[in-house]
């Protein structure tokens, strides 16, 4: 089932403005930071040049999050190096999607950004 237009609308506020606030202007065609909505997911990218073609870019994942419609609550997920999507257990899961970006921001043990 998708996303209902509060949804969305939070989405777009706390994501939306996090990965604008991540992604400055002066460096956007280098780096930016931006989100995919997918379903009853969220999944934050970086996008950027390749190192090798700079005409063609490359997106690496940054974090997924997951809205459960039937307990209101977004689960957070975090890649590791084998390409899978494991919970994030300091923080695993928040019916404030506020705090849920604040923590990802935060990457207090380099999860996220490294």
């Amino acid at each position: 089932m998708a996303l209902a237009e509060i949804e969305l609308a939070r989405i777009k506020k706390y994501v939306g403005s996090f990965c604008a606030r991540r992604s400055p202007i002066h460096i956007r065609d280098k780096l930016s930071l931006e989100y995919l909505i997918k379903n009853q997911d969220v999944l934050i990218y970086e996008r950027r040049p390749k190192w090798n073609d700079p005409t063609s870019t490359t997106e690496s994942s940054v974090a997924k999050l997951r809205y459960v419609r039937k307990s209101n609550e977004w689960k957070l997920y975090w890649q590791r190096a084998n390409m899978k999507w494991y919970a994030y257990e300091p923080f695993p899961s928040s019916n404030d999607l506020e705090k849920i970006v604040d923590v990802i921001d935060q990457d207090k043990y380099g999860c996220f950004f490294g």
